[in-house]
């Protein structure tokens, strides 16, 4: 969907004027498909559409396959959870599309639930994966991006990754326990069990980013 949106707009198929979040425009007349359609326009088709989309790609799959593995209904949870963050802050600030801010949260989840994975930027130096989130956010700016999309994504994830895994260590609650209704789209996956409270991090080995992407972007792999 959001190749088909960003493609349609660059195309001029369909115009970003269609497609933007705008408070007024949703609550007052109802034009609800904006609470979606504006994670889906990621800009022109250039490097920045290929810069995000890779990452918002691979780590979405590493999550889902991973953490999440068995459990689409609290992937499906989080995605709605992070979604309604992102947009409300963005009724306080000036966004319009959080298409970027959707990738941000994936990378800083995924980090978050992979501390002791090491990584390097481009074999200058090396990093653990709580870093790459601001790695990646130091590239987006030198590309001329604006900080406060990537940061919007960057503090969800956050407030997800702290109510998901360490409150609930803390005080043995889940205040983002999935409910039933979510479950009930997913009856496959009624015999899996609860997660433990912080579930532990998978094996993952770290991709090179595609042709497109890679001059003067991020090269992720282990570090010797």
């Amino acid at each position: 969907m959001a190749f088909l949106t960003t493609a349609g707009c660059t195309m001029e198929i369909i115009t970003p004027y269609s497609v933007y979040f705008n408070a007024q425009l949703v609550f007052k007349q109802l034009q609800l498909w904006r609470l979606a359609t504006n994670f889906f326009y990621f800009g022109s088709l250039g490097m920045d559409f290929v810069f995000h989309m890779f990452f918002l790609l691979k780590y979405s799959k590493a999550l889902e396959e991973g953490t999440f593995h068995g459990r689409s209904a609290d992937f499906l949870w989080m995605l709605l959870v992070g979604a309604s963050m992102m947009t409300f802050v963005a009724l306080f600030v000036n966004v319009q599309f959080l298409g970027s801010s959707l990738t941000f949260m994936m990378v800083y989840v995924w980090g978050r639930r992979h501390r002791h994975l090491n990584l390097s930027f481009l074999g200058i130096f090396s990093f653990t994966a709580p870093y790459l989130p601001w790695v990646l956010l130091s590239f987006s700016l030198m590309m001329g991006n604006n900080a406060t999309v990537d940061l919007i994504g960057m503090a969800a994830g956050h407030v997800y990754y702290y109510l998901e895994d360490v409150y609930p260590r803390i005080s043995g609650r889940r205040p983002l326990k999935t409910p039933a209704f979510i479950r009930m789209m997913f009856p496959a996956e009624d015999m899996v069990t609860e997660p433990a409270l912080v579930p532990p991090p998978e094996p993952q080995d770290a991709v090179d980013p595609p042709a497109a992407a890679r001059p003067g972007g991020p090269r992720h792999e282990h570090a010797d």
